[in-house]
């Protein structure tokens, strides 16, 4: 199993279109909590590898979003997420109602859409609890980040300074469906925002925690000790 250790106790799964989907795993004593579901394609490599790490105990979804929620249903523990997005989770739909993907300016990219959500998706979550800001996953401190989503959580690790932050940031050109050059990033593309003013306060609250270690939804992470810069130069795109 490929997997990636990104910091203490944390593990990258990618996966699905261009590897470019993401599955955290989270030492939690004698196994391991998921952060984020991925897409339905990675069902299989996300169970053997909680399996390889000690086995499940919960998934914790950073947003319901397609292509963030496609394992959940497959993995057989408690699914968790934020209380302003269980409606989402729950939901049969695989785009969400506040989406306008009219907005991405390359045709192909808006026809094709429709089809790759639909085929990312593993369909409506049975959510058995939720977490909200200040509350503990595996050692990491839960944070909302509204905007992309109305209920998107991060998890901040303070001691070493470690944010796993799904669709917080982009590592990649949505609009293009292309990854964006290392080192650079991005706030999410306004077509797929609940409130893309809100969007670009949560990364510039993602900057102001001077994070060393960055794990986003999609692409590797970002790592350094001057995150802060690219984070808020991030935050005015679009």
């Amino acid at each position: 199993m490929a997997l990636e250790k990104v910091a203490d106790g944390v593990w990258l799964l990618r996966g699905d279109f261009r590897g470019a989907m993401n599955v955290y795993f989270l030492e939690d004593g004698d196994g391991v909590v998921q952060f984020d579901a991925g897409t339905k394609a990675m069902r299989k490599k996300a169970k053997a590898a909680a399996a390889e790490l000690g086995g499940l105990k919960r998934v914790v979804l950073g947003h319901a979003h397609a292509d963030h929620r496609g394992t959940a249903p497959y993995m057989d523990v408690p699914v968790l997420c934020h209380p302003d997005e269980r409606a989402d989770a729950e939901s049969e739909g695989a785009i969400a109602p506040y989406m306008d993907l009219s907005q991405l300016p390359v045709a192909w990219v808006r026809w094709i859409y429709p089809f790759l959500l639909r085929r990312w998706d593993g369909g409506a979550v049975r959510i058995a609890d939720t977490v909200i800001e200040g509350d503990e996953v595996a050692g990491f401190e839960v944070l909302h980040f509204p905007g992309h989503a109305p209920g998107l959580i991060g998890l901040w690790r303070e001691s070493d300074r470690v944010a796993l932050v799904s669709d917080v940031v982009y590592l990649v050109d949505s609009a293009r469906l292309k990854p964006l050059p290392e080192g650079e990033a991005s706030v999410p593309h306004p077509a797929w925002a609940w409130d893309h003013a809100r969007a670009k306060e949560s990364l510039r609250r993602l900057a102001s925690l001077e994070p060393r270690v960055v794990g986003a939804g999609h692409e590797r992470p970002l790592r350094g000790e001057n995150l802060r810069e690219t984070l808020e130069a991030a935050a005015e795109k679009y």
